[in-house]
């Protein structure tokens, strides 16, 4: 019982889970079914009536890809804070 606290490999209990009329629904394959119609109800909408207007990002922006400046360097040495290790 230790090494699986410790280990975490416990299984939470499992909890009641509610139909639509709000009665609690104790066994386990029924609950089972519960959790798949409630997803296909969230998952599987019909499409909206009016759709979102959506228009193409423009793709001529005006950014350079070239290598950076010497200030663009020395401005991104003066942003790393000092005494800190690189990574996550």
């Amino acid at each position: 019982m230790t090494r699986q606290r410790n280990t975490g490999n416990r299984r939470k209990p499992e909890r009641p889970v509610k139909i639509k009329e709000g009665e609690v629904i104790t066994n386990i394959e029924e609950q089972q079914n519960r959790w798949v119609e409630h997803f296909k109800e969230l998952l599987n909408r019909p499409a909206p009536l009016n759709p979102y207007n959506t228009e193409a990002a423009p793709t001529d922006l005006p950014i350079d890809v070239g290598p950076p400046t010497i200030e663009e360097i020395v401005m991104a040495i003066r942003q790393i804070k000092s005494v800190k290790a690189a990574g996550p």
